[in-house]
C-alpha cells in the first residue's frame, strides 16, 4: 500500500489516468490525497469528478476554489468566468449526485505528519485554530445555509481585512476560511493576504511574501497545490504539488511513504 498526494488535475482527465497508470494505482490497495481543483479550464472536469466519486474510500480530495466555483455556479450564486470549461458537468444527468459529493469533501485534512490543504494556511493560526476553521466552514457547507455562504465567498475577500476572525459574524468568518483555505499565496507586509498576485513568488511586487515563509508547525509538513507559478517545489515544512498540468505542465504526484516523485507530462491542457 502507497499513499500518493497529487497537484492540481483542472479537469485533465487523460493525463490523470496516465499518471496513475505510471504509479500504477490499485484502488483499495493504495491512496491518493488529491490537493484540490479537481475541476475547470481542462476539458475533462466531468470525468475527473466521477473518477474521484467511484474511488470511495482510496480518496481523500480537499477542496479548492475551482471547485467551489463549481458548486457556486451550480447553485446559481456565480456566473460564468471567462475561461470555465464546466457546461458538460454542470448538464450532466449524474450532477446532483456529483454535486454533493463534492460538497462534503474536506477543506482540509490532516494524518501523521502531513496536512493537506488547496491554498495555503494563514500566519498565526496553529494547527488547532486551522482545523477548528476548516470543520466550521465544512459543516456551513453541509447545512442548509451552503448556497448563502458560497454567495458571500463569490463576492470576494471582505474588507477592510480583519486580523483576528473570533469576532466575525459567522458566514463572514467561514468566508474568510475558505478565501485563506483555496485561494492564499502571498501575504502583505503585516501580514495581510494578498490573493492578487499569482506568478512566480521571487518576482511579486515588494513586500508581498509566500504565505509559507511565515507559517511554521514543528514535525507537520504542509501539501499543497494552487500554484502554478511556484511549480513543484520543496522545502522544510511543505511540499508544492501544483505544476500547471492544466497549462501544460504536469501532474505531479508525490509518494508519502519514501518521497519519490512522478510527474507526468500533461495530455490534454486548456483548450
Amino acid at each position: 500500500m502507497s499513499t500518493y498526494a497529487i497537484g492540481d488535475v483542472q479537469g485533465c482527465y487523460d493525463t490523470l489516468q496516465a499518471l496513475l497508470a505510471r504509479i500504477d494505482y490499485r484502488r483499495g490497495r493504495d491512496r491518493l490525497w488529491l490537493a484540490g481543483d479537481l475541476v475547470n479550464r481542462g476539458p475533462r472536469s466531468l470525468e475527473v469528478l466521477r473518477w474521484a466519486r467511484a474511488q470511495r474510500e482510496s480518496v481523500v480530495c480537499v477542496l479548492g476554489n475551482h471547485d467551489l466555483h463549481l458548486l457556486a455556479r451550480a447553485a446559481g450564486v456565480a456566473g460564468l468566468r471567462k475561461r470555465d470549461t464546466l457546461e458538460a458537468l454542470l448538464a450532466a444527468r449524474d450532477r446532483e449526485r456529483l454535486l454533493d459529493w463534492l460538497r462534503h469533501r474536506p477543506l482540509l485534512h490532516r494524518e501523521g505528519r502531513w496536512l493537506l490543504v488547496h491554498a495555503g494556511l494563514l500566519p498565526g493560526w496553529t494547527v488547532a485554530h486551522a482545523e477548528a476553521a476548516a470543520r466550521e466552514a465544512e459543516a456551513a457547507l453541509r447545512g442548509p445555509d451552503w448556497r448563502a455562504l458560497l454567495e458571500r465567498w463569490s463576492s470576494g475577500p471582505a474588507a477592510p481585512w480583519a486580523s483576528t476572525d473570533e469576532a466575525l459574524p459567522p458566514l463572514q468568518r467561514q468566508a474568510l476560511t475558505l478565501h485563506l483555505l483555496t485561494r492564499l499565496r502571498m501575504l502583505q507586509p503585516g501580514g495581510e493576504p494578498d490573493y492578487a498576485y499569482s506568478g512566480p513568488p521571487t518576482q511579486g511586487p515588494p513586500g508581498l511574501v509566500p504565505w509559507f515563509s511565515r507559517w511554521h508547525a514543528e514535525h507537520l509538513t504542509v501539501l499543497f497545490g494552487h500554484w502554478a507559478a511556484l511549480g513543484r517545489h520543496s522545502a522544510p515544512g511543505i511540499e508544492a504539488l501544483d505544476s500547471g498540468c492544466v497549462w501544460g505542465g504536469a501532474l505531479t504526484a508525490l509518494r508519502l511513504e519514501d518521497g519519490a516523485v512522478f510527474a507526468e507530462p500533461a495530455r490534454d491542457a486548456a483548450p
